[in-house]
């Protein structure tokens, strides 16, 4: 029982499918190797349902269901986790982020969620159900858990929060001119806060610039790294290891290229005289 992660159901619906998954294997006294035994599983696979670093297959869920008992409960779940709005391993990540007590972004084309307005993040959301990529079910879902990560932020003490911008999360237009001069204006207060450094990226750093996809980076209080990032299809939480050391690496290379944070500052008051 040393060591026992702490499940939070609420966070997501791969968080809900643990928690009963552990739940139920718990009332009946059975260890994860005794119920992968009892499902066709590795006792590790089991901790990884139950712990989110694995979703479960339609296959998993319905071996659950037959060997607790439960009708359709964990196949109806499954559904549920597969019809998220959210990618693999970022329900996962979102929990160390809220108990971070160092954030370090980086983002390419849109503004990083943290950072966002309700407005702006609206629009982006709303672009995603109109080409038919989630529904309005699970667009209230993504602003629902942005406004929970953002609120987070609030916390005391205040977590520090790096953040670098590549020139075209500013460039691109989104919600209309409204929209952004308010989202221009959070980007100037957030710079001003005494937790926070904001830096833009400009186009003419080139193959200068490390990254050639978003990516957080994270500390945590006992002072252990997590880095996720995402491509298209996934999102992927890697915690120490070499791949995080080098990402923090490259990620101070990318401070020190980029605008300071007056100079950043003072592009987004131009860009926001655009917009007035």
């Amino acid at each position: 029982m040393l060591n026992r992660k702490e499940l939070e159901p609420e966070n997501s619906p791969v968080a809900a499918f643990g928690e009963r998954l552990r739940r139920l294997r718990d009332e009946r006294g059975w260890t994860q190797d005794d119920l992968g035994e009892r499902m066709g599983y590795s006792g590790t696979h089991i901790s990884a349902v139950e712990t989110g670093r694995r979703s479960p297959t339609p296959r998993f869920a319905s071996s659950a269901d037959k060997v607790f008992g439960t009708g359709d409960a964990f196949e109806r779940q499954g559904r549920a986790v597969r019809n998220t709005a959210l990618l693999e391993g970022f329900p996962e990540y979102v929990p160390h982020e809220m108990r971070a007590v160092e954030v370090r972004l980086f983002e390419l084309g849109i503004v990083p969620g943290l950072l966002q307005t309700r407005d702006y993040a609206a629009a982006i959301t709303t672009g995603a159900v109109r080409r038919g990529a989630i529904t309005e079910q699970q667009a209230d879902e993504r602003l629902e858990l942005l406004a929970k990560r953002q609120a987070s932020l609030e916390r005391t003490p205040s977590p520090l929060v790096f953040a670098v911008l590549d020139e075209s999360c500013l460039m691109r237009p989104v919600g209309g001119p409204e929209v952004m001069a308010e989202q221009l204006d959070k980007l100037a207060g957030f710079a001003e806060l005494p937790s926070t450094v904001f830096q833009v990226a400009p186009y003419d750093l080139g193959e200068r610039r490390p990254f050639d996809l978003p990516i957080n980076l994270l500390t945590l209080a006992d002072r252990s790294h997590v880095a996720y990032a995402e491509s298209a299809q996934r999102g992927h939480l890697v915690r120490e290891s070499t791949f995080v050391v080098a990402a923090l690496t490259a990620y101070h290379q990318l401070q020190a290229e980029a605008l300071s944070q007056s100079a950043s500052v003072a592009m987004i008051e131009q860009l926001r005289k655009g917009t007035s």
